[in-house]
């Protein structure tokens, strides 16, 4: 295992185990979370444990051309009065996803210094929220990482009515230009909507 100093860098990501946890330790500062995310790395741990750094190798992303979108949704968008916006309620939308109950899952990994940093990065410009609203109430959204480079790093969604996070998703990703959507490790809500493994030597060429 390899721990982090002080010093802002990380280890090569061929050294992550099969599992793709690369490194542990460090801090969540602007200036390390941006190397991170350029370099393919992101943080996932839960509150009762140190920093964990992670490289998935394959990785789990999303290529707009593919989105997939099936006629129950296209429907849902047309016709349930869902709103979407994007950095309108950024804090609102971490909060949410941090807490929203999740299948399998006992306690959220998005902690309270997760919800600082990330806020702090959203404020430099970094971190998007893209918010769903339903008769002026907020009732999904997402938030993630946009580099600049045309990847953006998903983090969480949630929803609080059925398909609101899928509503909020596919249209930022239709309304946005992005090359590669990063979703990280895989879920079937995500690969239902399109998205796939992919080398992680294919994914930071990306980068």
């Amino acid at each position: 295992m390899i721990v982090l100093t002080k010093a802002i860098e990380f280890p090569e990501v061929s050294l992550a185990t099969p599992e793709g946890l690369l490194a542990i330790g460090g801090d969540l500062s602007i200036d390390r979370l941006l190397l991170a995310y350029k370099s393919g790395i992101f943080p996932w741990f839960e509150d009762n444990q140190p920093i964990l750094w992670w490289s998935p190798d394959p990785r789990f992303v999303l290529f707009p051309e593919k989105l997939k979108i099936s006629k129950s949704l296209k429907q849902v968008m047309r016709n349930k009065g869902f709103q979407v916006t994007i950095n309108k309620a950024f804090k609102d939308v971490i909060e949410n996803c941090a807490a929203i109950k999740r299948e399998g899952q006992l306690d959220t990994w998005i902690t309270r210094d997760m919800i600082t940093a990330y806020t702090k990065l959203h404020e430099l410009g970094y971190a998007k929220s893209v918010e769903v609203w339903l008769d002026y109430e907020l009732v999904g959204g997402l938030y993630g990482v946009d580099l600049g480079n045309g990847v953006f790093c998903g983090e969480s969604m949630f929803s609080k009515v059925s398909n609101a996070s899928k509503v909020g998703f596919a249209t930022f990703i239709q309304n946005n230009n992005y090359k590669l959507i990063d979703c990280q490790v895989h879920t079937n809500h995500l690969e239902r909507l399109g998205a796939e493994n992919i080398d992680r030597e294919v994914f930071l060429s990306y980068l």
